[in-house]
């Protein structure tokens, strides 16, 4: 629609002449079930299958005041049609002033009140009101997911962070239903009514309706004045999971969290109760609404998982936690500044869950694998300062990155390092008292941490927030005759595109093989590096290193380079490196070298094979072979692609009968040999494991492993439709369709990528989740001469597809059909020529075609470093 993507621009302008006093918000979500049910009558199954949208009445009454009377300004909405428009009681004609995304509102008052009456429509693409039925039983499930500007979907409003008023929502459900929003909600003659908000923002606000499974639990804290505060816990599920719901682990994280920011933030928790809801097809990991977080139902698992799994619901629940200060007390005026929110919670989730839980080992996840988003983001043409640039809606959309997430709380540990942690926590302290349920930028932050620090933070502020890309830092050795250290420098490089050296506070460790032979750290030194070179003088005169490892316990955000003493040390010995965090930060040295066309593919290969069945930490061995799936897919030259999957399946399958029976490595082995599987042989064995005619002790081959075989099965014609089907009788559920439909659109057949294609690109029937099974699924690895015939069909699709589908299908189609696997010149020249043709499309199209010309000219880059190797 016409008004869709707002802008900076116009949001400042509403937002100096609007303020809003409160809305009152009723749904009636009645229509969300039919007597006979989903889908029991030919125009219902239309309707559900992309046609004409179901829709639910929304009624919004919004009292707000205008600085200028007289003056012209709008609300926004998104909805099929609107019944009727009465502002300060005077009706309006809908169909003069609705346009499908906006409400003029012309010759305000002092004191205004609107009250619009529409015919919103559910979705099926995980933004507005979402509508799910689950093939098991049949039952309906409604949640809202709004960020950053969806909300509008729901209701009438002043779509913008900054127009913050208090909500007050009441709900019409179906019989049986339970209701839960942001407030308290209680049920009288059929009619949920919800406890008025604190004043919070439009995308925060929730509702999540259905017959959903929910377990209640309470919060009790007594501060040190005599106070006390008890908040009461609710956590939910669809029905069909909650044989798999593990609340109380949920809620052990959740009251470990609250401990943890009640003394660190000496601002109790300001929204009364605490609800988490585990919610199907969700495009997100979890959204922070203040009293009825969300979060995707992949988070209640269905099989056996690794201790990586629990450790990383537990980190996205704390991090939603700390939104809860970071974000829904105190919140950005517009999305530049979306980091003084995810910057924070990322940093805390973590900061809180090493603190709070018995995930010690969280900042070693977070060097592995989060700061490795952050590494890629910035190095893509589009980087941008973790303080961004964001000129209208959709550039916000898109800037939920690496960047505003990772980078940014990796910047946050420097800043600790920087100022002290006491001077931080004392920064936030203040922070939330003077700005509480309001809107801050930058240097209202900033301000803070100067008054507690005594440091100056505008030279900090301009180098690390305020400028793009990613420095590395190598170090240089000089040694005496004697072998000893004469000096030790570290040199810092930026790329051409974005020449900033910043100041890193870093650690740098010296490491040496002992008798026993294991490789350890006998000195280090913290040192300020500043400009191109730095020398550590404390470091002078020690024993000569067999490994130096700059940035030793990740204080800074940088890629790590290695002499060529430390190279050749890892390749012989990296697998004896004792300590968990150095190991894992030189695999992530080494991966930033693969990628960096430095490393031949097949070397880091050959190190994943040697070294990581001694890896100890379960999250960096998985890391690890997500990295050489990767390795071998989009690096490895294709003449060695066949040796190199072979040499892999062999290595996995060692790895997986060596483990130990019934532990996560064995679980892990199993599930990475199943990925690379790609001869005969390995097939037998998928196939005999499925069929109980094979058995490796210990594994327990349940439903979730059952179709984690049966997709390499399915992807190279061993598994058909009829064993597919039989499958998902066996697994009738939610989450078995997803397998199933992904398993189909695998298969390699031409006339089954034209249907996967023609789902998800031509028509609009399926859902978020299925059309996110279905790219996956269509793209195989193993398939880049069945699927070359799509490159050009993408180019000749994508503006039409980004101009006639939500924002988040558009997203999914733009990134995952991307013909990245017709890695060659020729695509990328395709490529290049598609962005000279339409310059004139939207940015944000634009910019997700510039990624992925980026990751296919590193990819050539890559093969050409390891063909250089075969030579």
């Amino acid at each position: 629609m016409p008004g869709e993507n707002l802008s900076r621009d116009e949001a400042r302008e509403r937002a100096a002449l609007l303020s809003v006093e409160g809305y009152e918000v009723s749904l009636d979500l009645r229509s969300a079930v039919g007597e006979s049910g989903w889908g029991s009558s030919p125009l219902e199954r239309s309707r559900e299958l992309g046609g004409e949208p179901r829709t639910f009445r929304s009624v919004t009454t919004i009292r707000f005041r205008c600085a200028d009377p007289g003056a012209t300004s709008f609300a926004d909405l998104i909805a099929p049609s609107v019944t009727a428009v009465s502002l300060n009681g005077k009706d309006l004609d809908p169909s003069e002033v609705f346009d499908g995304a906006r409400i003029l509102l012309e010759d305000l008052a002092a004191d205004n009140e609107l009250v619009v009456d529409a015919q919103c429509a559910y979705s099926r693409t995980g933004e507005g009101m979402h509508r799910f039925v689950d093939p098991e039983d049949g039952e309906v499930y409604l949640y809202t997911q709004y960020e950053p500007a969806d909300s509008r979907r729901v209701f009438a409003n002043f779509e913008q962070p900054d127009l913050k008023a208090p909500f007050r929502f009441e709900v019409r459900a179906p019989e049986g239903w339970t209701v839960w929003s942001n407030g308290v909600g209680e049920r009288h003659d059929g009619v949920w009514r919800f406890a008025e908000t604190k004043p919070i923002s439009t995308y925060i606000t929730a509702v999540v309706a259905g017959p959903y499974h929910y377990v209640t639990d309470t919060y009790e804290r007594e501060f040190a004045d005599g106070t006390r505060l008890e908040i009461p816990l609710g956590a939910m599920c669809r029905k069909g999971l909650a044989p798999h719901f593990d609340a109380d682990d949920v809620f052990l994280v959740t009251k470990q969290g609250l401990d943890f920011f009640h003394d660190h933030f000496d601002f109790p928790y300001p929204f009364g109760k605490y609800d988490q809801a585990f919610v199907p097809e969700y495009n997100l990991g979890a959204m922070e609404n203040p009293g009825m977080v969300t979060f995707r139902e992949e988070f209640v698992f269905r099989g056996k998982v690794t201790s990586a799994s629990y450790e990383r619901r537990a980190n996205v629940i704390l991090h939603e936690m700390a939104h809860m200060w970071f974000g829904d007390l105190v919140t950005m005026v517009w999305w530049d500044d979306l980091w003084l929110k995810e910057s924070f919670a990322d940093f805390m989730g973590v900061f809180s869950m090493v603190g709070a839980t018995r995930f010690e080992n969280g900042w070693i996840t977070f060097a592995n694998n989060r700061k490795a988003w952050a590494y890629r983001a910035d190095q893509l043409p589009s980087t941008h300062p973790v303080t961004a640039d964001i000129r209208d809606l959709e550039d916000a959309k898109l800037n939920f990155d690496g960047i505003t997430y990772a980078k940014g709380a990796s910047v946050l540990k420097q800043l600790v390092a920087y100022v002290g942690r006491d001077a931080f926590l004392e920064g936030a302290r203040r922070y939330f008292k003077r700005h509480a349920y309001g809107n801050t930028r930058l240097g209202d932050l900033l301000s803070v941490l100067e008054e507690t620090s005594g440091r100056d933070m505008s030279a900090w502020s301009r180098s690390w927030l305020q400028t793009a890309g990613v420095n590395s830092l190598t170090p240089q050795v000089l040694l005496t005759a004697e072998g000893r250290i004469d000096e030790l420098a570290v040199v810092q490089e930026a790329p051409e595109s974005h020449p900033e050296l910043r100041p890193h506070r870093v650690a740098v460790g010296l490491y040496r093989r002992t008798a026993s032979g294991s490789v350890e750290r006998y000195a280090r030194a913290e040192v300020d590096v500043h400009g191109p070179r730095t020398v550590v003088g404390e470091l002078a005169g020690a024993e000569a290193p067999e490994l130096v490892l700059v940035n030793d316990d990740d204080l800074t955000y940088c890629k790590i380079r290695f002499d060529e003493a430390s190279l050749a040390t890892l390749r012989e010995h990296l697998g004896d490196i004792t300590d968990p965090l150095a190991r894992a930060l030189c695999w992530s040295a080494l991966w930033n070298l693969t990628r960096d066309g430095l490393l031949p593919a097949r070397d880091f290969a050959g190190l994943v094979l040697r070294f990581a069945g001694r890896e100890s930490d379960i999250g960096v061995l998985q890391m690890l072979h997500a990295w050489t799936r990767s390795a071998l897919t989009h690096y490895a030259t294709p003449e060695w692609r066949a040796e190199g999957g072979r040499l892999l399946a062999q290595g996995a399958l060692r790895e997986l009968r060596a483990a130990a029976p019934g532990s996560q490595h064995q679980l892990t082995w199993a599930r990475f040999f199943a990925s690379v599987a790609s001869g005969p042989e390995d097939f037998r064995l998928l196939k005999g494991l499925l069929e109980g005619a094979e058995k490796i002790d210990g594994l327990d081959v349940d439903q979730e492993l059952r179709w984690a075989f049966l997709e390499p099965l399915a992807a190279h014609g061993e598994a058909d439709e009829k064993a597919l089907a039989a499958e998902l009788a066996r697994d009738d559920t939610a989450s078995g369709k997803r397998h199933q439909v992904r398993c189909l659109a695998a298969r390699p057949s031409a006339e089954v990528k034209a249907q996967a294609w023609a789902q998800v690109v031509e028509s609009d029937a399926l859902s978020n989740a299925l059309v996110e099974a279905t790219i996956s699924g269509f793209v195989q690895p193993s398939q880049r001469e069945l699927i070359a015939p799509y490159a050009e069909r993408y180019f000749a699709a994508i503006e039409r597809v980004w101009r006639e589908r939500s924002i988040q299908i558009g997203m999914d189609v733009v990134r995952g059909l991307f013909p990245a696997l017709a890695d060659s010149g020729d695509t990328l020249a395709a490529t290049d020529a598609w962005l000279s043709a339409h310059e004139d499309a939207p940015p944000a199209l634009r910019r997700l075609v510039l990624e992925a010309r980026d990751d296919l000219a590193r990819t050539l880059q890559g093969q050409a470093c390891d063909a250089a190797a075969a030579r």
